[in-house]
């Protein structure tokens, strides 16, 4: 049963990131950053490996200095996620990160230079066909700007993206993608419905500097899905200080409640009270950490008793509802025979959600 509105998203261009389309009504993509030193490169693949696994469908690298050049050659040949270089203030950097592999190049013209630098990276990316990210940030904006706004205003941020995006088109290049991010939500959001207006780009949305997990997760979430129900948006990250690998859960979980992609189990749980008849907190904790490798997308319900248990076990493709000692399971809003114990729920709840991904995937 589909439940879901139809989020009409609104058009825009297509480009590539490696092979990740972004735009034109292709699936908003998921990135995340890597925040260890990129000269470790052993470190950064690791972590990159363990961002691919959560289903970063595309990740980003900074490389603030030579060195960092060097390591993300290496980097880029283990890896095959689409690897964007994430540049500020030297434009020959960016032209290291092109040669070296990059398939996606992140820049913020306002901090690059002259324009003869800013055209170089043009040239060089169109060249070999690389899209570039203009990104403008509320806390780097050109100094004529600011002086022209006072502060980091909607205004300000979308005529710094237009006079870049004149630029970029005056040298005949397409390939590329927008973002105007600021960590207040209202003036990010605002910037992003005005821009959206002027441009068909595709558009990289996100609240920048969010904060920490629980903080930055609610800014996140209420920014983006301001947007997205809006239909704007590509591609999305999440920017957290935190670890990498929960900014990609929290995007899926805010496409996920949109209903615009799915990925892994989708646990209905309670709050509980002292009617739950098992410990649901720590069941679907346990849950959550043992069924992380699972990409395919699965409805379960876990209340902890009949009050809404029944209710949402008959909708979930999965349901438990809480029994004293022993609790009810339901499969596709059917009722099964034999109950779980309390006592075994995680293992055999566990090993009933493995069985039916596999039914429905053969």
């Amino acid at each position: 049963m589909n439940i879901y509105q139809k989020i009409n998203r609104k058009y825009s261009d297509r480009i590539y990131i490696g092979n990740v389309p972004i735009g034109n009504n292709s699936p908003i993509s998921v990135q995340s950053m890597t925040n260890t030193k990129t000269s470790n490169t052993v470190e950064t693949i690791n972590q990159i490996l363990e961002l691919q696994k959560v289903g970063a469908d595309i990740v980003r690298v900074s490389i603030p200095t030579f060195q960092d050049a060097e390591s993300f050659k290496i980097i880029k040949k283990k890896i095959k996620i689409p690897l964007i270089a994430d540049i500020h203030f030297d434009y020959r950097l960016a032209l290291k990160a092109i040669e070296y592999g990059a398939d996606c190049l992140r820049i913020n013209p306002g901090n690059i230079g002259n324009q003869r630098k800013v055209s170089e990276i043009i040239n060089y990316a169109k060249d070999k066909n690389i899209p570039i990210r203009i990104g403008v940030n509320a806390g780097s904006l050109e100094k004529d700007i600011l002086k022209k706004y006072k502060f980091p205003t909607s205004q300000a941020l979308v005529e710094s993206a237009i006079r870049n995006i004149e630029y970029f088109d005056s040298l005949n290049f397409n390939q590329f993608k927008v973002s105007v991010k600021a960590s207040n939500v209202f003036l990010a959001v605002d910037a992003y419905r005005i821009l959206r207006r002027h441009i068909t780009q595709p558009l990289h949305i996100g609240i920048t500097e969010a904060g920490g997990l629980r903080n930055g997760t609610v800014k996140s979430s209420i920014g983006l899905s301001i947007l997205l129900l809006d239909g704007i948006g590509d591609t999305i990250r999440i920017s957290l200080a935190a670890n990498p690998v929960e900014e990609v859960k929290v995007a899926y979980d805010i496409l996920k409640v949109l209903g615009l992609r799915s990925r892994g189990i989708n646990f209905i749980a309670c709050p509980t009270c002292s009617r739950q008849e098992f410990d649901v907190i720590k069941v679907v904790n346990q849950l959550e950490k043992k069924l992380e490798d699972i990409s395919f997308p699965l409805d379960v319900s876990i209340i902890g008793c009949i009050v809404n248990g029944i209710g949402e076990a008959k909708i979930a493709t999965l349901g438990l509802t809480g029994g004293h000692k022993s609790s009810t399971l339901y499969e596709d809003g059917i009722r099964q025979k034999n109950k779980l114990k309390n006592e075994d729920i995680v293992e055999d709840l566990e090993k009933k959600i493995r069985k039916k991904i596999y039914e429905l995937q053969n």
